[in-house]
């Protein structure tokens, strides 16, 4: 692959796989803070070290995830369903501050839970960049904070290493709401990684790529994630196979309607699959 050049002046070694980002999805724009700014509150902002510490800041956070459902399903959900409807709307956005950078440019940002604000109802989320990882050839290697490793098996590590960073504090906070722990939550965050950067890797017309990346990413052996990137195709008799994956774990939409699970879902079988794909075709 060969790496952007920066251009003069800048300063940024994730900027431009932010601004792309932007680009091809409007449900989610990102800001880069300077050094001395502060990370945004109030006006619908939490800071992600917030809802990593619980309370007040989490309840406000889920009380959202549960007045949406009550509107748009005229029905209340569990607890647990609420709290991982509000750990999948956080952790899919998230994780893509630090896939993305890394999938187009080869570079992955540290980002400590403490230096991450997200606007939900926006669509925004507010960074600072505590240094980044990135490959010998990289012209940004002269940046400030910059880390470099000796190839691309050791940027994947960096990859896993600072989403873990980032979601180890929050998966605590929200697990005991969730009633899941461990391998059940790191489950989830492994859907979260695959899937976010998947559609994402679709919409820029690098959807192929993306699942060979992933692959890479989660070849089963990388704890505390869980399993692979699960990608696999459903041969067909009449077609060419299709391709689908086998989520780690459950988003449990099925609790308010059992007959419309997630595609990727456990619990969704080949026929029905199937079906589906080809009706989205």
């Amino acid at each position: 692959m060969t790496l952007p050049a920066l251009l003069p002046g800048l300063a940024s070694p994730v900027g431009a796989a932010y601004a792309r980002l932007a680009e091809v999805f409007a449900g989610l724009s990102v800001t880069e803070l300077g050094g001395d700014e502060p990370v945004p509150t109030g006006d619908g902002w939490v800071v992600a070290g917030d809802l990593a510490a619980g309370g007040q800041a989490l309840d406000t956070f889920l009380a959202w995830d549960d007045a949406q459902v009550r509107r748009d399903y005229g029905r209340p959900a569990r607890p647990d369903v609420i709290a991982s409807f509000g750990l999948h709307r956080y952790a899919w956005s998230a994780c893509l501050l630090i896939t993305l950078p890394w999938f187009l440019d080869r570079r992955v940002p540290r980002l400590p839970a403490g230096s991450v604000a997200y606007q939900r109802e926006r669509g925004r989320m507010a960074v600072r960049v505590d240094g980044f990882a990135c490959l010998p050839d990289d012209p940004a290697a002269v940046l400030p904070g910059a880390r470099v490793v000796a190839d691309e098996e050791a940027l994947r590590a960096e990859v896993r290493e600072a989403v873990a960073e980032h979601l180890t504090p929050v998966l605590a906070a929200f697990g005991p709401r969730m009633r899941r722990r461990g391998r059940a939550l790191w489950g989830m965050a492994t859907d979260e990684v695959v899937e976010g950067l998947w559609y994402i890797a679709h919409l820029l017309g690098e959807e192929r790529r993306g699942v060979t990346e992933l692959e890479r990413l989660f070849p089963g052996t990388t704890a505390p994630y869980v399993g692979t990137a699960g990608f696999r195709e459903i041969p067909v008799p009449d077609g060419d196979p299709l391709p689908t994956r086998d989520r780690a774990s459950c988003c449990m939409f099925y609790t308010l309607r059992p007959e419309d699970t997630c595609v990727t879902c456990p619990r969704t079988c080949d026929a029905d699959r199937v079906r589906r794909l080809r009706q989205s075709a």
